[in-house]
């Protein structure tokens, strides 16, 4: 099966340096040792042990950076020309576990993406809204949390802009 589905992208562009962009959302999401995350995780014995080690470790932001890889080293590494573009996997494991309890297929879309590139124009904070991959489920209290959830990501990315 096949399933259509229309994404809507949110975008902001910055005159700050790429570096002070990325320091900006650095500084407001958690940071975990991700071993030692999925180990505590896996070891809470209560839904409000595991809530208190999620949200001891997200930060300002009510997120945590999962990983951010560095896109620009390697299309430099082809190009030669020096690209600066970092993909974040951010977002909140509370936050996916009640979207995913309604539509199982969000856990194929959390945590979300941040794409973080320069451009002649400036630096380009890009993400995926939640809510548009969740549309088409069909289900309003998914779509509630979808939202709020991309209230916080795009609330994010303004700031650091």
């Amino acid at each position: 099966m096949i399933k259509k589905i229309e994404i809507e992208r949110f975008s902001v562009i910055s005159a700050k340096p790429f570096d002070d962009v990325i320091a900006g959302i650095s500084a407001a999401v958690g940071h975990p040792n991700m071993a030692g995350f999925w180990k505590s995780t896996r070891q809470a014995q209560s839904l409000s042990e595991l809530e208190d080690i999620i949200n001891k470790i997200t930060g300002s932001s009510g997120l945590m950076q999962f990983e951010q890889l560095d896109h620009g080293g390697i299309i430099q590494a082809d190009t030669g020309r020096t690209t600066r573009m970092h993909r974040l996997l951010i977002g909140n494991p509370l936050i996916m576990k009640e979207m995913a309890k309604r539509v199982p297929d969000a856990g194929s879309y959390a945590p979300v993406t941040v794409l973080v590139d320069e451009r002649p124009d400036g630096v380009h904070l890009s993400y995926d809204r939640m809510a548009s991959f969740l549309a088409p489920y069909g289900n309003p209290d998914a779509l509630a949390v979808a939202r709020n959830l991309d209230a916080k990501v795009e609330s994010l990315l303004v700031k650091a802009a």
